[in-house]
């Protein structure tokens, strides 16, 4: 297993922030104008990767497909209309590099492929209909590029296949990410524990597809251990087009990016030591102490009912009143004064 991935700009590993990648898909709508403006929106976002899918329908589906009942016509004529021009490829990785982010895709064929390999991209994905084309894996693992599998659908078996042929090739940079291939998915079938059973199964790094509406599911993802997180993005949900509706726009991109690094940054190191630099002042002035609940003249023995815990925490710890209880004092202590050690 490799620790750790290293991307043109970043690192994938579990010791690493998560890697938020914006899935472009086909949602430029064949606008290479459009293409320019997801990147640069991606970019402010905070994503480190965009991700685009090329593909030709000839190649990717027979005409003789049934119709699917998610889509208004014929799966064959619509991936037609969504195919990526492949001359664009050279000009939206110059941007991306320009911008500092990584530049991915999922090619569907050997010429895809190529184009991927010849614009320096990092990591190459694999759709989760296309992971069980053993031809294609093989392929792509070849190209010693990073190799990420969606995993909607699959099997166990099916994993380890597609797992194996990398491995079998001398590429051990692979990730595997959880997916539910619908569109929407429902919340109820995202099923994130299944990331650490693949982790363990496979000793892989594991992440997340998310096709859930909103970001609370990746997010989630994020608080579990997913070290990639992949989500669906558009300009504009009322764009015409398949993958337009469950994505999310600009700036809910934005606030799911700043929402995981919060949660990132939550995390901590595990310690209890006690209060942080931050909370010293309430530590000291908000938490409990024993403190005199009447006044108590200097030699006085110390009774339990004088004195009662509570805040501010200048006085003796309470766990040591079984202690102050039997002391005398050693000057007056006014009521409601914190006692201190030298008091008594």
């Amino acid at each position: 297993m490799a620790n750790t991935i290293k991307t043109k700009f970043f690192e994938i590993g579990n010791n690493q922030p998560s890697y938020i990648i914006a899935e472009i898909g086909s949602n430029h709508n064949g606008n290479f104008d459009m293409a320019c403006e997801l990147i640069e929106k991606a970019k402010n976002a905070g994503v480190n990767a965009v991700k685009f899918q090329t593909f030709k329908a000839k190649d990717h589906y027979s005409k003789r497909t049934p119709k699917i009942d998610l889509y208004k016509e014929g799966i064959y004529e619509l991936i037609e209309k969504l195919e990526i021009d492949r001359s664009w490829h050279s000009k939206l990785a110059t941007l991306c590099n320009k911008l500092n982010i990584d530049f991915l895709d999922s090619p569907c064929d050997k010429e895809a492929i190529d184009i991927a390999v010849s614009v320096g991209m990092p990591i190459i994905k694999i759709a989760s209909y296309d992971m069980v084309d053993i031809r294609l894996v093989e392929a792509i693992a070849k190209t010693g590029k990073g190799v990420m599998f969606s995993t909607g659908m699959a099997t166990t078996g099916e994993i380890e296949t597609a797992v194996n042929i990398c491995r079998n090739n001398g590429n051990n940079n692979i990730i595997v990410l959880q997916c539910t291939s619908l569109y929407p998915a429902p919340a109820n079938l995202s099923n994130l524990h299944s990331m650490k059973t693949m982790a363990d199964m496979f000793g892989v790094i594991t992440g997340y597809s998310d096709h859930t509406l909103g970001d609370h599911i990746p997010c989630a993802a994020v608080a579990m251990g997913a070290k990639v997180i992949e989500k669906h993005y558009t300009l504009g949900r009322g764009l015409p087009g398949p993958d337009h509706n469950f994505a999310i726009e600009p700036e809910e991109l934005k606030a799911m990016v700043n929402k995981i690094r919060d949660i990132e940054a939550a995390f901590g190191d595990g310690l209890k030591n006690g209060p942080r630099k931050e909370e010293q002042e309430l530590y000291t002035k908000a938490r409990r102490s024993i403190i005199a609940k009447n006044k108590i003249t200097k030699g006085q023995v110390i009774k339990s009912d004088d004195i009662i815990v509570k805040r501010p925490g200048l006085g003796i710890h309470p766990s040591q009143i079984n202690l102050v209880i039997g002391k005398i004092a050693q000057k007056d202590i006014e009521d409601d004064e914190p006692i201190t050690w030298e008091m008594i």
